[in-house]
């Protein structure tokens, strides 16, 4: 495939070097694509669009009041990391997640962080996420946050960022198993000539990150997946991840909490005890008697169950504590108090509008910056200072002023890119990367993880539901 006519100026691509040639971890697969004849790709892309269809892959967009059902967009051109860069990336996503358990386990009991001055009471007591039904609990192993999928960005100069942590609920991982069998499908013949490593193993991992959460250790344990319900963005992902754990998929009606503080589900034989529940339901919904009393979606009496040890639960309730983007801006800051290590994975520089100084200078420099929400997610609420107008600017601006704590900016990156298929050809798309990260009794880091792409021309916006897309994410040893 020709690649003299592919813009690579100005920042860093992923696939091909400044002099248009392929780098070294993506020289089999340019190889292959010059081979092919044409309009041979294209056909490739219609057979794979059909698939998605008929396999019914998709997601939900909440519009204008109404659920739309959309096919999964993906690319067809992947994404290749070098195993090597690979290492090190999956060191510092086990570092971090170590370094953030370990904080959400001493908020919720001794804040030796908050007493040492290291991260502000203040932040403590205005967040959205601290859960007081949880002070002086400690999950099995310590650990609250089982499930991480971490954003990571490349910036021009080809260092990687952490762009953020989500410790609630992360999604996506569905659609990188799903990606890779796609291509597996359409390309055969190339994961013959490329050293591809796997992510297959995934579900076998996770189905033993909750396993190690029961609390009848020596026992083949019962896990429940449980779902908002069909209306939900993430069903697909519910569904297909109960489907291949061999885990129960339930809705909050279909569990109890019985007198004797288990959770059990029913079924057409009568109650049957749940272990370890895998939750897809945000705390405020998970349990009418302690949150949200008119929540439908939870099951009353699960904390209640939760804290006597009779149920496991991932991620635990009270996470989110840590899932913050103004958090987020002290994560090397937890990492060197509870590891005494340095960060191997940077922060993206960041400005917090909480200090006077900091948010004087974002409120000058609207223009320059991307300034997010401390909670929201899915690219919601978000402001691109240099691509916003100056209405959304000074929208932006009163509501940094009218609630400080809520806002931090970072510097607009230019992130990297890759080759997507799109009419003309090859062209450019700015992408990130989320990888996947368990931890429970032992840590696993995914092969990789979900690259989202911004398939429209220019966009740094990669959500799904911000009109972003995916492509299958290869980690390859490369041959010496």
């Amino acid at each position: 495939m020709n690649l003299d006519n592919y813009p690579v100026a100005g920042g860093y691509d992923e696939l091909i070097d400044a002099d248009r040639k392929p780098r070294p971890a993506a020289r089999a697969l340019f190889d292959y694509l010059a081979s092919l004849k044409p309009g041979e790709l294209t056909g490739r892309r219609a057979a794979v669009d059909a698939a998605i269809m008929t396999m019914g892959i998709n997601f939900t967009v909440y519009s204008d009041g109404a659920n739309i059902d959309r096919a999964w967009p993906f690319d067809i051109i992947p994404r290749i990391m070098a195993r090597e860069e690979w290492r090190r990336v999956e060191e510092g996503l086990k570092q971090r997640l170590t370094a953030l358990n370990l904080f959400i386990d001493d908020l919720y009991n001794r804040q030796a962080i908050v007493k040492d001055g290291i991260f502000p009471r203040e932040l403590l007591s205005s967040s959205r996420n601290f859960r007081q039904q949880c002070v002086g609990e400690t999950p099995r192993f310590g650990v609250w946050a089982h499930i991480c999928g971490t954003d990571l960005v490349r910036d021009r100069d080809g260092t990687i960022y952490v762009l953020e942590d989500n410790l609630r609920v992360p999604s996506g991982v569905s659609y990188m198993l799903e990606n890779r069998l796609l291509m597996k499908r359409l390309f055969p013949e190339l994961f013959k000539v490329c050293d591809i490593l796997p992510v297959d193993d995934y579900t076998t991992r996770l189905h033993e990150t909750l396993a190690a959460l029961s609390p009848r250790p020596g026992e083949r344990p019962v896990i429940a997946v449980l779902t908002p319900g069909i209306y939900n963005s993430a069903y697909f992902e519910h569904s297909y991840l109960a489907q291949q754990m061999g885990a129960e998929l339930v809705e909050g009606s279909d569990l109890v909490v019985g007198p004797d503080e288990c959770v059990y589900m029913k079924s057409i034989d009568g109650l049957r005890r749940v272990d370890v529940i895998y939750r897809r339901v945000d705390d405020d919904f998970l349990d009418p008697e302690a949150f949200r009393p008119d929540s439908e979606l939870g099951v009353r009496g699960l904390m209640r169950a939760w804290r006597r040890g009779n149920i496991g639960i991932a991620n635990a309730p009270g996470a989110g504590v840590a899932d913050d983007k103004v958090v987020y801006t002290f994560v090397p800051r937890i990492i060197r108090y509870y590891l005494d290590q340095d960060p191997i994975l940077p922060n993206v520089p960041s400005y917090l509008c909480m200090n006077a100084q900091e948010r004087e200078f974002v409120l000058a420099n609207l223009d320059t910056l991307v300034v997010k929400p401390a909670n929201e997610s899915g690219g919601y609420g978000m402001l691109i200072g240099p691509r916003a107008s100056e209405a959304a600017r000074a929208r932006c601006r009163e509501q940094v002023l009218a609630d400080p704590r809520n806002y931090m900016a970072q510097p607009t990156l230019m992130l990297s890119t890759a080759p997507t298929l799109v009419e003309g050809g090859l062209a450019p798309r700015h992408l990130d990367l989320r990888p996947f990260v368990l931890q429970s009794e032992h840590l696993f880091v995914t092969m990789g993880g979900l690259t989202r792409v911004a398939l429209r021309e220019g966009s740094l916006v990669v959500n799904s539901s911000q009109g972003g897309g995916s492509k299958d994410t290869w980690i390859v040893e490369e041959s010496h």
